[in-house]
């Protein structure tokens, strides 16, 4: 059994949680805030067997992309005073962590 722990991109959400249900899989979702650039995730949370990792992999790898934006490369209260400069991130993607699990319970 393992416990996979993934963040992941707002964009996101509907598209992996729709895989992960028709997979048969389940997961708790979080809504989480990234603390760099302050946007929205949302962590999930499984417990997955182990010959069930590689799928809950591939529908992670598959449905989270990432993606560059623009972001003014200031403050938002002082973007509004000036003109700010726009820089480009690489934004989405997961972050995923896998973790054994020593016992599992569904009460």
């Amino acid at each position: 059994m393992k416990l996979l722990i993934a963040i992941i991109n707002n964009d996101d959400s509907h598209k992996v949680l729709s895989e992960i249900s028709r997979a048969g899989l389940y997961a708790t979702k979080l809504s989480t805030t990234g603390g760099f650039l302050k946007t929205g995730n949302f962590t999930l949370i499984m417990g997955v067997e182990d010959e069930r990792l590689e799928d809950a992999l591939d529908i992670l790898r598959t449905n989270c992309r990432k993606r560059e934006e623009e972001i003014a490369s200031m403050p938002s209260f002082a973007a509004d005073f000036m003109s700010a400069p726009k820089m480009k991130l690489t934004v989405g993607g997961a972050t995923v962590f896998v973790l054994d699990v020593e016992q599992f319970y569904k009460m």
